[in-house]
């Protein structure tokens, strides 16, 4: 006999079969399937450039890319390409280019590495005897490679400036020494870090950290539009105007507000340039650009003034950002320096922080067609 369950989904099946041979009725035999929907294409690098004067809040922007092709022993001619979005920004402009400045002094301390003048597991005590001392900080037991990490767990001074007032180096230091250490041993963006490395370079090489990276990396590479401006508050000439979030016109700037962490004025092209040939070996021996690239001490977050960041399609970049009071810069390349690129802003940050990894992905991600 059959079961209570089998007699009530007799009923059912035949109305689901009703149902599928009026459907067949309604649609001739001969209509083509369906299309399926295409995937939008992925925006361009000038799309996201403008997103960034709208959706970013940026008074101007700007992007140049360079790239040199792989074609085996023969040179290849380097292509580059510009763009810019809004009003006041010019492809030769100087700018401020804050925390990139870090990239420097740490191509600078490992070449003293190289000249086995100094060593990355000196102690800052060794260089800079009795300075860090206070609230448990100890540079006893603080080594250069720590410093260079951003894994001393210094406290960074420009928390309590808010990246607005000058100050010499040894004043940065003493701010930073009245907080006790954050996560000793652990990755701990800190400014204060940088700020001890330059004056590292100067103790070692009797010259300011400024003058070493002219002789060894700007004059070298021919960085025409690369400079360290001490304290002098205006930028060389060609250049746009900086604003602060508010709107406000922060063109004017004493350089002293970051010091050996963010002192640098530079250009797209300059920065580009810069990067190409850090990361193309020009600059560094093997081994030490390895240790650059070494990001075990940082937890995978940061190497030596440079930080990787892997992209939506599974490529990582190299490079860093900038951030200074009235502008905001990010430069990023291929692991071999081939391709680099380098975007500003003439404001402090994007509003929109999806739109960076996006503009990184636009440049170093293969495109489908």
């Amino acid at each position: 006999m059959p079961s209570l369950r089998t007699l009530l989904a007799v009923p059912v099946s035949l109305t689901l079969l009703a149902l599928a041979q009026a459907a067949t009725t309604k649609l001739p035999t001969s209509a083509p399937a369906p299309a399926a929907a295409s995937p939008s294409p992925a925006p361009s690098t000038d799309t996201l450039l403008r997103l960034l004067t709208t959706q970013g809040h940026a008074p101007a922007a700007a992007l140049l890319t360079r790239e040199e092709p792989n074609t085996g022993t023969e040179p290849a001619p380097v292509t580059t390409h510009y763009a810019q979005a809004g009003q006041g920004i010019a492809r030769a402009d100087h700018f401020r280019a804050g925390s990139i400045t870090k990239t420097f002094i740490a191509t600078v301390v490992l070449q003293l590495a190289a000249e086995h003048r100094l060593s990355l597991d000196d102690t800052v005590d060794q260089h800079l005897p009795g300075l860090v001392r206070g609230a448990g900080n100890d540079g006893r037991t603080m080594t250069l490679r720590a410093l260079l990490t951003h894994t001393s767990g210094l406290y960074d001074f420009t928390v309590d400036t808010k990246g607005v007032v000058p100050l010499s180096p040894l004043q940065a230091v003493r701010i930073a020494l009245t907080h006790p250490p954050t996560d000793l041993g652990r990755y701990h963006y800190s400014n204060t870090d940088y700020v001890l490395l330059g004056m590292v370079i100067r103790q070692v090489t009797g010259r300011s950290y400024a003058t070493e990276a002219e002789r060894r990396i700007i004059a070298p590479l021919g960085l025409t539009g690369t400079s360290f401006p001490g304290s002098r508050t205006s930028l060389p000439s060609p250049h746009g105007r900086a604003y602060a979030a508010d709107g406000t016109d922060v063109t004017e700037l004493d350089p002293r507000v970051a010091g050996a962490a963010g002192e640098l004025v530079s250009t797209l092209a300059d920065l580009d340039r810069f990067y190409a040939a850090l990361l193309g070996g020009e600059l560094l021996p093997p081994r030490r650009l390895r240790e650059m690239l070494d990001t075990r001490t940082a937890h995978g977050l940061y190497g030596m003034g440079l930080f990787p960041q892997k992209l939506s399609c599974g490529i990582t970049v190299w490079g860093h950002n900038g951030r200074i009071t009235g502008s905001y810069v990010r430069t990023a390349a291929t692991v071999d320096g081939r391709r680099v690129l380098t975007f500003r802003v003439n404001t402090t940050a994007i509003a929109d922080p999806d739109l960076e990894p996006a503009l990184l992905a636009a440049e170093f991600c293969p495109r489908t067609s």
